[in-house]
């Protein structure tokens, strides 16, 4: 077996494979996309961190390939559909630099808080500014945390070490497992409101590119300070220039950026920001974590078919995976529509199968159903392995149950997800012996095909409802492949489900969702 390291890894690492029979083992660092694409054919393993962009093109010359390790969380830089549609595992290592990680955070405040690398730098060339470099104490001042996983939460747990008062926001996790860890849960409007330090740790998704923008900054106090260590564009930096530069903002830290590396921008000359080229995993002990585990991943998967913290793939047979994959990824679909259909923090996911499903281990279906439900709200950090661990972390309750008659269908997965402020129930089965399909959303039957872009409309039973959206979204020359519209029981509205070509724009659906007989959309993204 042949193993590609295109990313500096850990020395630890790379002695792992020479040392390993039967493993013969390169390093090839800084290769460009075309020479990588040129010599990949030849590996059945590929080792990166950040640096290496796994796409679609690579991956297709890649005819020997099992499986992408990446020594690290972040999986950005991976197309891991491409890759799942090949066949080829991608595992990441999530546990390997979370305390390094935090760690940074805590060191860029202090940093930030006590003027250390204006002071350093003005020493260095011969200056004494003490009276201009007059910093604060953190003792009592209050720390917003921005995302309570295990990068957040351990944050928390140092600031608390240094007397400061810690305040927490997660729309993702309940107000009793943060207060059961002895924080105090807020929403974000009282975190801006009250903290004089706001540290983001929340994963780079679609709702969270660019939170921190001109309209944050307005809703937090004068002379807060600022802290990014998560990932680069959830601050939006142009606007972050300019709430520093009217003192809205007294200083910021940054160790991510939107375009990396970012040269030298307004932003990063400005005296209140201090910055570093992504270091918050670059310790010599995280550095080791990862090199040995995502050696130690591979290796096993290679010579004996484990696999460990894999992000497409569960840990299975390959026989009984050939079995379960038609369910694991409805399920899988299921779980991330209802990520997007709920509000508020996740409490209960109960779990029913009914019908036939031939006497097979459904457990991986389950644990497919969690993925896909946390994925959307912790992405890297949660894969086939540990969803399961995740959701007890976060107290979320999950049941399942079995019943061998289902009356419509052969076989049935239907969901529960309930949170602080909704339930919704989805039904989905297998049509034929492969095409996976949601048949039911809450009380409205359909047949959806659980992918692409897609969006759940809820208006008045009326005449009218129906062209007002598909003016608008002729407008736009937004063309609707499927159209599914059903009565609610009781009540005088409807429901209707469109399926798109092209994504719909956040415009349209502002526009869609000020329509007179419209009383919502929700844009799905599958």
């Amino acid at each position: 077996m042949k193993v590609l390291v295109s990313d500096n890894l850990g020395e630890i690492g790379i002695r792992m494979f020479q040392d390993e029979e039967g493993i013969d083992v390169d390093v090839k660092t800084g290769l460009s996309p075309e020479e990588l694409r040129g010599i990949i054919g030849d590996y059945n393993a590929l080792v990166i961190r950040s640096a290496t962009k796994v796409t679609e093109d690579i991956l297709e010359a890649a005819s020997q390939l099992k499986v992408v390790g990446r020594a690290g969380i972040g999986l950005d830089n991976v197309d891991i559909p491409a890759a799942t549609k090949r066949g080829i595992v991608v595992m990441n290592t999530p546990e390997g630099n979370v305390v390094t990680t935090a760690e940074h955070a805590i060191a860029m405040m202090l940093s930030l808080t006590r003027n250390i690398p204006r002071g350093t730098s003005s020493l260095k060339a011969g200056r004494w500014d003490k009276k201009l470099l007059q910093g604060r104490e953190v003792f009592n001042k209050v720390l917003g945390v921005f995302g309570f996983g295990k990068i957040g939460s351990i944050v928390a747990d140092r600031a608390r070490g240094l007397k400061m008062q810690v305040i927490v926001h997660d729309p993702y996790v309940t107000a009793e497992r943060i207060e059961k860890a002895g924080f105090e849960s807020v929403s974000l409007e009282e975190l801006y409101q009250r903290a004089d330090y706001i540290t983001v740790h929340v994963p780079k998704l679609k709702t969270t590119m660019g939170l921190l923008d001109k309209d944050a900054f307005a809703k937090m106090k004068d002379g807060v300070m600022i802290i990014n260590c998560a990932r680069g564009g959830i601050v939006n930096e142009d606007d972050l220039y300019e709430a520093i530069k009217s003192e809205k903002v007294a200083r910021a830290a940054l160790d991510v950026f939107e375009t990396e590396p970012p040269g030298l921008t307004p932003l990063i000359e400005m005296e209140e920001v201090i910055c570093t080229p992504h270091l918050g995993a670059s310790t010599r002990e995280a550095q080791t974590n990862v090199a040995v585990a995502v050696a130690d991943q591979i290796i096993q998967y290679l010579k004996n078919d484990t696999i460990i913290n894999a992000v497409n793939v569960p840990s299975v047979t390959g026989e009984l995976l050939k079995k379960l994959n038609p369910f694991l990824t409805l399920a899988d679909r299921m779980g991330c529509l209802h990520a997007q259909l709920a509000k508020g923090p996740l409490k209960e996911v109960a779990i029913e199968y009914s019908g036939d499903f031939q006497g097979l281990d459904l457990s991986p279906v389950s644990t497919a159903v969690l993925k896909g439900i946390l994925t959307p709200m912790i992405k890297d950090a949660v894969n086939s392995v540990n969803a399961s661990v995740i959701a007890k972390e976060r107290g979320i309750k999950v049941t399942e149950t079995v019943s061998p008659a289902s009356e419509d269908y052969m076989s049935l997965i239907t969901v529960r997800a309930i949170t602080q402020e909704t339930t919704n129930t989805v039904s989905g089965t297998i049509l034929g012996k492969h095409d996976p399909m949601v048949v039911k959303i809450n009380e409205f039957r359909l047949e959806m095909i659980p992918q692409g872009h897609s969006a759940i409309i809820h208006n008045l039973n009326q005449p009218g409802a129906i062209g007002s959206i598909g003016s608008i979204l002729g407008e736009y020359k937004i063309n609707i492949g499927q159209m599914q519209v059903g009565e609610e029981e009781e009540r005088d509205t409807s429901i209707i489900y469109i399926r798109t070509d092209t994504p719909i724009p956040d415009e349209v659906i502002k526009k869609m969702r000020n329509l007179e007989l419209i009383s919502s959309v929700t844009p799905l993204e599958l």
